[in-house]
């Protein structure tokens, strides 16, 4: 009986270590993308909320054209420094679903800041007819869920290339990026050099467009990293000030102790 025992074990360890390995073998391949010098990275990182704005910019201006950003209402600009006339003009020129009329019929009505952001498609299946197939995803949490995060958001906006000979895509259309899923994506190339105008005067490269709209999908999923970067701080100087305070006090206690 302690020899059967003894065998279940070793074929359940044996199971369980080849389970992992047979995952990743199952998993899309794509290359790692190189770190970034994020201004929001660490634990006293913060957001550039200059870069934040161009970002806004090139989501508003390209990527909002598929890409829904269903976590915020247009009142959450002026968290990135816009003003409330800024934030009113902005969505007052987006149409939202306004109800039905006296014959039922759907009717639009101009945006308003508690608003959230305007759907790119009516609905997810014909998100998915305009697009190969393949809806677009929601961008609000995009930088948290996405693996690889900002660095390889940036990688895959800035990683489009000719494909290798011998390169066969599943995906009839698809375009050739090596930090895509089985290197291959339905989406074109979604920047180029001068695409978007930025009212600050920085020239608008590929790369800078890439890097300012990562910036601000990294704000849209944590709009409040900031400040709880500096709770962490208060509560760990409070807690260093309190173990100062009793060891002191420690000592006061038992300094007639011998």
């Amino acid at each position: 009986m302690r020899a059967v025992i003894l065998a279940s074990v070793a074929a359940g360890a044996i199971l369980m270590a080849a389970a992992p390995g047979s995952a990743r073998a199952q998993e899309r391949r794509h290359e790692v993308a190189a770190p970034q010098a994020w201004s929001f990275a660490g634990p006293l990182g913060r957001f550039d909320m200059a870069a934040v704005q161009r970002g806004y910019a090139v989501y508003a201006q390209v990527c909002s054209a598929c890409h829904s950003l269903n976590g915020m209402t247009y009142g959450d600009l002026t968290s990135i420094g816009l003003t409330d006339e800024q934030v009113r003009q902005i969505a007052a020129g987006q149409s939202v679903p306004g109800g039905v009329d006296a014959q039922g019929a759907a009717v639009m009505r101009p945006a308003t800041a508690a608003d959230h952001f305007r759907q790119p498609f009516a609905s997810v299946e014909a998100a998915a007819a305009a697009n190969n197939g393949a809806p677009p995803p929601d961008q609000s949490r995009l930088a948290l869920v996405y693996p690889g995060g900002p660095d390889r958001i940036y990688a895959l906006l800035t990683g489009y290339r000719p494909a290798p000979p011998g390169f066969v895509p599943t995906n009839a259309g698809a375009f050739y990026n090596p930090y895509a899923a089985n290197f291959e994506i339905g989406m074109p190339p979604p920047l180029r050099d001068g695409q978007v105008e930025y009212a600050d005067g920085t020239t608008a490269t590929t790369a800078q467009e890439a890097r300012d709209v990562t910036t601000f999908l990294a704000w849209a999923a944590q709009p409040h990293l900031a400040e709880r970067h500096r709770l962490g701080v208060q509560v760990t100087l409070y807690l260093l000030f309190l173990a100062i305070l009793a060891f002191i006090l420690k000592r006061k206690v038992w300094s007639d102790v011998h």
